[in-house]
């Protein structure tokens, strides 16, 4: 009976850590408005099948994946390294790790010099959001 009890628990243990795990984001405290300025670290991606919007990917696009900000937001982004800066539409969610703010398409990347370095410090600022 021990045991079984002990098995119980642990089963209900890993069962609610896998569930918190894979809960969505909570929304953001702030609502990101028209001018608004995030700093971070930016990286970029070339392969993928589908978008969080629906849209099939296309690492020629000047698109970006972001955790928060409305899909159709457009963003200015600058490669805080070198300056460039490229404009971009949030069509896809995350990153998810390494602690950055933004994964950018290949394109997007490209244009801001850092497929080789892969991860930039990057600002970001919103040119306007979906209506």
């Amino acid at each position: 009976m021990k045991r079984l009890a002990i098995a119980l628990l642990v089963a209900a243990c890993t069962s609610t850590s896998q569930q918190a795990h894979h809960t969505t984001n909570p929304p953001p405290k702030h609502v990101a408005t028209t001018g608004d300025v995030q700093k971070g670290l930016a990286s970029w991606y070339g392969e993928s099948q589908m978008t969080a919007s629906g849209e099939r990917f296309n690492k020629n696009a000047m698109t970006a994946a972001h955790k928060s900000l409305p899909f159709g937001t457009i963003i200015r982004v600058t490669n805080q390294r070198n300056g460039r800066e490229v404009q971009v539409r949030i069509n896809d969610r995350g990153p998810y790790g390494g602690g950055r703010i933004l994964d950018l398409s290949e394109a997007a990347a490209r244009q801001l010099q850092m497929i080789d370095a892969g991860v930039v410090p990057v600002t970001i600022e919103i040119v306007s959001k979906p209506r």
